[in-house]
């Protein structure tokens, strides 16, 4: 569907590529109702948007949270088209035997909880209209083993495959569903993890990555498209191939590369 004139629920949409992907969105004639934690963020990109976005600070774990935001979407904006559930969180580089509970729930609950939750509230809206679309961010850490990422991949995949089954069960509806593959963007998404990691190790500096504003684009390219997956950057692309082809090789050259960040 063409996104102009439609309204899209965007969450992570303070910072990085949820940001690019407001931009993008306003740009090309859409509304955005913009979702993050930062409140502080948000009202940055109020300033830079204007009218054609309004503002929704909260957790996307907080199921009380989630389930009134539909009433509040829509007092706004009289109508939602589409979501675009695109908030996610690293884990610490640390192997599963260091990894705190509290850590791996706190990745799952952002990762797959909130968009899950975000999805069941607004599904019934979107089944309603003409046309309307879910796109559900997933990674590719879902499919290629990134050591010191492994429950971050999990939860990936988790979503991966909810938002495949999602597909399926919208088939015969006017909701297109896509699930989004992205590598290494070049993002802040470290630093609001909560993760400190040093730019000046081997691994930061030879990362080849995609800017924010190419890959807002693409996906909204794919949703116009009506695409069911998009893979974004040459990694996501090769490492999907040849994971396929030579699963053992495709993990050791991940490894090799990031072994560096686990103090290895």
């Amino acid at each position: 569907m063409k996104v102009r004139g439609k309204v899209f629920v965007l969450t992570g949409a303070g910072a990085g590529m949820g940001r690019e992907i407001a931009i993008e969105l306003v740009t090309r004639g859409a509304r955005v109702a913009a979702v993050d934690i930062r409140e502080s963020a948000l009202a940055e990109l109020k300033v830079l948007l204007g009218s054609e976005v309004e503002i929704f600070a909260l957790d996307v774990t907080d199921k009380e949270a989630v389930s009134v935001l539909p009433e509040k979407v829509l007092k706004s904006f009289g109508r939602v088209d589409g979501l675009i559930n695109n908030a996610g969180i690293i884990q610490p580089f640390l192997k599963i035997n260091q990894l705190s509970i509290e850590d791996a729930a706190r990745v799952m609950a952002v990762n797959f909880t909130g968009p899950f939750l975000l999805s069941k509230a607004f599904l019934p809206i979107l089944i309603a209209q003409s046309e309307a679309h879910i796109m559900n961010v997933a990674s590719m850490g879902a499919y290629a083993p990134v050591p010191g990422q492994s429950l971050y991949g999990a939860s990936k995949a988790a979503i991966a495959q909810l938002t495949d089954g999602l597909r399926s069960e919208l088939k015969g509806t006017n909701v297109g569903v896509t699930t989004v593959f992205p590598g290494a963007i070049n993002t802040n998404i470290a630093a609001n993890s909560g993760i400190s990691i040093s730019a000046t190790t081997n691994a930061s500096r030879s990362i080849k990555t995609t800017e924010p504003k190419v890959a807002a684009k693409l996906m909204v390219d794919a949703i116009e498209a009506a695409k069911d997956r998009l893979f974004i950057g040459s990694d996501a692309r090769v490492l999907n191939l040849l994971g396929r082809i030579h699963p053992k090789l495709a993990a050791w050259l991940i490894y090799r590369n990031m072994r560096e960040l686990l103090g290895e």
